[in-house]
């Protein structure tokens, strides 16, 4: 067997490219120090231990992931409703819908987290091997079931399509999977394996020694199934076609890597305007000069003695150039709740919301209850029932201009810790929405006199 089995499509290795930004964003400090240069650049002539001491000190400023969680939980701030078409087995499978002890609630949220960061994920429905099980009754009494597994980017690495009766459907799948295995009294390895789906069968493929004695991916596994189809659906953030999704927040991403080398700047030129320089001036050959609060220094005829400080400028630029970057963030992530005019939305939806501009982050939540339904519908075909059923999202939390948007993102960042509430006000009175007039650090004296925020009573650690 040729490696062709492990090989990405050309559609997954263009998706690929925007994913080592997103992880190491999501992966925090760590992930973009241990990205090392990718991230965060050389200066021409800078020396390797003066560019290490730089990184291991840069600390990112999580825009982009707190901005992604904010969002993706979003459509999550209420339980997801599983409605009542939906077959009460189906409805016991919900409470633990992928075997380890998830609900649907909460593994549709990992979902919708891929969704907003990098814009693709995917569902297969699969079922546990079912050795001398032939009969549905012998199915419930080994207490056998459909289970979901949620297959994040970088998984899935390729697949085919054929159209039938106007619908696209999956003809072949590959999925990257890591099973794991006992490995003496404690240990464990990890093993890298290629599942094949196709309509009806299933194939996984591992490494093994050729008899040249070189690593070959060859067939290890292989069965049928009762489902004449590929159980598998994909969920999209933005999509742009079938399997092929971009990140929605892409430039977000880009403008945090922009604050993060920004950033570093600013701590460069802070460390070097904190240490003043001692010159000597007007002194001729070699004059020993002892500093110290004990010490007098005695100098040559006509010299001067004085410590040459930054002036401060370069240092309010950084400064600056932060708060727009900053501020420039704030607007891309919000826009993802703005209501565009135009928007793609059925009748149906137009009707019985009374509006046809929806937001991005609403269209995202509504195609993911569209993966989410077919999935119940594949479901329902592991276990023999017509329908599957629907579920519902909350979804009101739309915006009707940029400006509401980002305010009721600068409050949630604040609530994340991301930003200082002295920050808020002061981007509030910039909106217009809080009067110019208003002093923020009164502002905050006044609050902290008032007493703790309301609900926080019982809770002597509660501060304003």
């Amino acid at each position: 067997m040729t490696d062709a089995v492990r090989k990405e499509s050309a559609a997954v290795a263009s998706m690929a490219t925007h994913w080592p930004l997103v992880r190491a964003l999501m992966g925090g400090t760590a992930a973009m120090r241990a990205a090392g240069s990718a991230f965060l650049p050389r200066w021409p002539n800078e020396e390797q231990k003066s560019y290490e001491a730089r990184l291991a000190v840069a600390t990112l400023y999580p825009a982009f992931s707190q901005t992604v969680r904010i969002l993706a939980g979003k459509p999550f701030s209420k339980p997801l409703q599983v409605g009542d078409d939906v077959p009460e087995r189906i409805k016991g499978f919900t409470e633990n819908i992928d075997l380890e002890g998830r609900n649907l609630h909460a593994f549709a949220g990992d979902l919708m987290v891929d969704l907003v960061s990098t814009g693709i994920s995917g569902i297969l429905i699969d079922f546990p091997p079912a050795e001398g099980v032939r009969t549905r009754a012998q199915e419930l009494e080994a207490g056998l079931r459909p289970y979901w597994k949620r297959y994040p980017p970088g998984t899935v690495l390729g697949w085919r399509t054929k159209r039938q009766a106007g619908v696209v459907q999956l003809t072949q799948l590959r999925l990257l999977e890591i099973e794991h295995q006992d490995d003496g009294e404690f240990g464990e390895t990890s093993i890298e394996q290629v599942r094949v789906l196709e309509p009806g069968t299933w194939r996984t493929y591992r490494k093994r020694q050729s008899a040249a004695g070189q690593e070959e991916w060859a067939l290890h596994e292989e069965g049928v199934t009762t489902l004449q189809a590929v159980p598998f659906v994909f969920c999209y953030g933005q999509r742009k076609g079938f399997g092929v999704a971009v990140p929605p927040l892409l430039e977000l991403a880009h403008q945090n890597v922009e604050h993060w080398q920004s950033k570093s700047d600013q701590q460069n030129i802070l460390h070097v305007a904190r240490v003043p320089i001692l010159a000597l001036v007007g002194a001729e050959g070699e004059v020993e000069i002892t500093v110290g609060a004990s010490s007098a220094v005695k100098l040559p005829k006509d010299a001067d003695l004085k410590f040459v400080e930054h002036t401060g400028a370069a240092i309010e630029a950084g400064r600056n150039d932060l708060k727009d970057i900053e501020q420039r963030m704030l607007q891309t992530g919000a826009e993802l709740l703005v209501r565009k005019e135009g928007a793609a939305v059925t009748a149906t939806q137009i009707s019985s919301e009374g509006e046809g501009n929806r937001c991005a982050l609403q269209r995202m939540t509504e195609d993911l209850e569209d993966a989410i339904d077919q999935a119940l519908q594949f479901t329902a075909d592991w276990i023999g029932e017509a329908d599957g059923g629907k579920v519902a999202l909350h979804k009101d939390f739309g915006a009707d201009s940029l400006g509401e948007a980002s305010a009721s993102l600068l409050l949630e960042l604040q609530a994340a810790g991301i930003i200082s509430k002295k920050r808020v006000i002061l981007e509030q009175q910039r909106r217009g929405v809080l009067s110019a007039d208003i002093v923020a650090d009164d502002e905050l004296q006044d609050a902290g006199e008032d007493g703790p925020p309301l609900g926080t009573m019982d809770d002597p650690a509660a501060v304003v």
